[in-house]
């Protein structure tokens, strides 16, 4: 089947009103959480997850992805608005939109970054639907020793390509795998790190752990004093942008789109590192390089079109190759295998219509994302006058309902509080639980696959270079170990002959 219809097939999913129902409420909850500080769409979508249960596959990857994307549009407007980012992704954009807010172009700020994300999420989509069947025709070929490089590959790249230091990253993707390993060996029937609890018996249950440590830790990380929020009063006129706005804006836009689209596909890019890289590229490129940091529009234009774009494309590793690029990817992973789809190209053939609905349903939620972001930008800053402490409490009984539904098993909900303790800790010294999850999301199929390629050569385990494939992906992997260790090496030793 060719390319049309396929899209075919996924707007006749994508446009059943159940869907359109769960794609319009993930937008709007993805701008709501967006616009908030303190949450975001890891934190969201992590709380959410059990909910996912009482839903069918399409309808509840559509309204995840929807959290997702329009976490990066509600992002924005409170970067713009009250120079406070909403999702980290939307830092950058603090640095030249809150300046054309102060200068009164709020708006132009604003409709600014509804165009370049709208632009940059059909551009995304049609990359995903034109790369999408070649790629998960490789991934096809690909064996058990491939699948194990792979793997070793991308959770390296995304320690690599993410903040922090390396060496913890490693170590958290290390305990996570650790973590993985609880439970009945498949092979063996043998129990591991189960310390005889029956709840243990069939691993650590995914849902708690992500609510733990991504939602209850930030909740009570975000109860710290904070800084105080100076909300603009003034009313936001002058919504549609000049001339001379637009002839500045488009290039930027263009170019913030490809390299959101290319970093996106990367483990450990996505949209945070597409929106640094683009405004990097926009200050070089600029005939006017001065303006930068007093209110440039190519400031705003560059980032939101990257992020957004970044966002999208990171679904591509996940459907076609089964390898979630960061931690929301991971999340979404945990999504499909509670409703017993496993990752990767076989999703295509096997259910085509989740496949194509959830990339039609991108560009329809895009389309709902413009609409439903200018003309509510007084409703979204008003909602940045809310105390914290009157949101948090409902936070966490619904947190708490959540975790308890999935087995109606208190066990469940003192797994979640012990891995919110620990994801506190995490936070206050400073190491990545990111990678963390990925190790444990990815471990399974690591473990799996290591001993299947084991099996298959008798115990031999030159096989894994011995495949053109596979020591391809390995000597990437450790090209890239070499690149980020050099410098920290090369400055410990500057350091040491200097004492």
């Amino acid at each position: 089947m060719d390319l049309f219809t396929h899209l075919a097939i996924g707007f006749g999913t994508a446009l059943k009103l159940s869907n359109l129902a769960y794609a319009f409420v993930g937008c709007l909850l993805g701008t709501l959480i967006g616009v908030l500080p303190g949450l975001g769409p890891l934190t969201t979508i992590a709380m959410l997850l059990p909910i996912t249960y009482a839903l069918s596959p399409d309808a509840a990857l559509i309204m995840l992805a929807g959290i997702y994307y329009g976490a990066q549009y509600g992002g924005s407007t409170t970067a713009i608005v009250v120079n406070l980012p909403g999702e980290s992704s939307s830092v950058v954009t603090t640095i030249d939109g809150y300046q054309m807010a102060r200068k009164g172009r709020a708006g132009v700020a604003l409709s600014t970054a509804a165009i370049g994300s709208f632009f940059a999420g059909c551009v995304a989509t049609l990359a995903i639907a034109a790369l999408a069947t070649p790629l998960a025709s490789v991934a096809l070929q690909f064996g058990p020793k491939e699948y194990f490089s792979l793997m070793i590959l991308g959770l390296l790249l995304a320690t690599v390509l993410s903040n922090g230091p390396f060496i913890e990253g490693v170590a958290m993707i290390l305990f996570g795998t650790l973590l993985s390993l609880t439970g009945t060996d498949v092979n063996t029937g043998t129990q591991r790190f189960a310390f005889d609890l029956p709840q243990l018996f069939d691993g650590l249950d995914f849902v708690p752990l992500a609510m733990g440590i991504f939602g209850f830790a930030e909740i009570v990380k975000n109860l710290e004093p904070q800084e105080a929020r100076t909300v603009m009063n003034g009313k936001i006129t002058s919504m549609f942008p000049t001339r001379d706005d637009f002839k500045r804006m488009s290039p930027a836009i263009v170019r913030g789109t490809l390299i959101g689209s290319v970093l996106g596909i990367l483990p450990g890019g996505g949209a945070v590192l597409s929106s640094f890289a683009s405004y990097t590229v926009e200050k070089k490129l600029s005939k006017r390089p001065e303006e930068f940091g007093k209110g440039a529009i190519e400031g705003v234009a560059g980032p939101e079109s990257a992020n957004n774009a970044g966002a999208q494309t990171s679904f591509i590793p996940l459907l076609t190759l089964g390898l979630p690029s960061n931690v929301v990817m991971a999340l979404m992973v945990g999504a499909m295998t509670i409703h017993n789809i496993q990752p990767g190209p076989q999703v295509m053939t096997k259910n085509p219509e989740l496949f194509w609905g959830l990339i039609v349903s991108m560009w329809i939620g895009n389309l709902m994302l413009v609409v439903l972001n200018l003309p509510l930008v007084g409703l979204w800053v008003k909602l940045l006058t809310i105390p914290y402490r009157y949101l948090y409490p409902a936070i966490m009984v619904f947190c708490c309902i959540g975790v308890y539904s999935l087995k109606n098993d208190t066990f469940e909900v003192y797994e979640a509080a012990l891995f919110c303790i620990f994801g506190y800790l995490l936070i206050k010294l400073q190491l990545p639980p990111a990678p963390m999850l990925l190790g444990l999301v990815l471990g399974p199929q690591i473990e799996e696959n290591f001993r299947r390629a084991m099996l298959l050569s008798r115990g031999d385990a030159t096989v894994f270079f011995t495949s053109p494939l596979s020591a391809t992906l390995l000597a990437v992997a450790a090209i890239a170990i070499v690149l980020i260790t050099l410098p920290q090496i090369r400055a410990t030793r500057e350091e040491a002959l200097k004492e």
